[in-house]
């Protein structure tokens, strides 16, 4: 796939440095002054006609998460990277409204540098034929299109107890790729397995405990394809805060207790064994709604 560059001049852009070599790209180390000044990568916002606003290069190729990499570190090598090429930008537009705090720098596999966006290395899509063109959305269920307004990202990873045991979907010590959803920054989410439809059954009226999990609420933005809004809702907790629910189950963060390290980096779902396997489970699509109160 040939990706397009464009050129700074013509962009109204606000130099956001990614790495080292962009540095040493704008000073003279000995070459002729005649040498032209090397074509730089921009990232900005591109509205698409299936997709509405998404990340985008300055040529509008559009921009995309992979859900192996929810802890930092890309997963798409060897021949992966051939159908998804992975991105180093060297400038931000300016008139995007893109944070450039949200943005950092990754060294892969092979040594180059990936651009990141809140923790997760982006990439094109190589059967993307033109710029504006959204192909790589929902592939194989681990691709989605690059939206910087996402409230909540979909993680594939191997599930990690706070024991330090690996464990599979059904809470059996194991190896497996697990789905579950996470907050933007890769923070994963649970429900309890004793809470009922829409009723939180483990916060204390005082709060007290709010800490060991803390209950999750933001205000829904954009969403990935595979996951429907509808399945959505808000309730109140004791009348004082909110919290979010996905068909019907109430949403957690694992905050740990003094004794016990709750979740602390993205990707981490030490909550899965606590206090023991299947208490705390992990919430993706294929979870069932949640029972009525008794």
């Amino acid at each position: 796939m040939k990706i397009l560059k464009t050129n700074p001049n013509s962009v109204l852009s606000l130099v956001f440095i990614l790495s080292a070599s962009i540095l040493l790209a704008g000073c003279n180390l000995g070459g002729s002054n005649d040498e032209e000044a090397p074509e730089q990568t921009i990232i900005t916002i591109t509205n698409t006609q299936s997709h509405g606003q998404v990340m985008s290069d300055g040529d509008g190729n559009v921009l995309y998460f992979f859900t192996r990499d929810v802890k930092g570190a890309s997963n798409c090598n060897e021949g992966c990277i051939e159908n998804w090429p992975a991105i180093s930008a060297d400038l931000l537009s300016s008139s995007s409204g893109l944070e450039p705090s949200d943005f950092g720098s990754i060294q892969r596999n092979d040594g180059t540098n990936q651009t990141t966006y809140r923790g997760w290395p982006l990439y094109y899509f190589a059967n993307d034929n033109q710029p504006g063109t959204v192909n790589g959305d929902g592939v194989n269920d681990v691709w989605y299109v690059a939206n910087p307004d996402y409230s909540i990202m979909i993680a594939d990873e191997q599930l990690v107890g706070h024991d330090g045991n690996n464990y599979m979907s059904d809470y059996t010590q194991g190896d497996e790729i697990t789905t579950f959803f996470t907050d933007i920054d890769g923070r994963t989410l649970y429900a309890f397995s004793n809470d009922s439809l829409n009723t939180n059954t483990f916060t204390d009226e005082d709060f007290s405990n709010n800490g060991v999990w803390p209950i999750f609420h933001l205000e829904l933005d954009a969403l990935p394809s595979a996951i429907d809004e509808a399945d959505f809702d808000v309730i109140e907790v004791h009348g004082e805060r909110q919290q979010l629910t996905y068909k019907g189950w109430p949403l957690y963060y694992f905050g740990g207790t003094n004794d016990v390290d709750g979740d602390q980096e993205p990707g981490e779902t030490r909550g899965v064994s606590f206090p023991q396997p299947g208490v705390w489970p992990i919430v993706n699509t294929g979870l069932s709604e949640a029972p009525a109160p008794e």
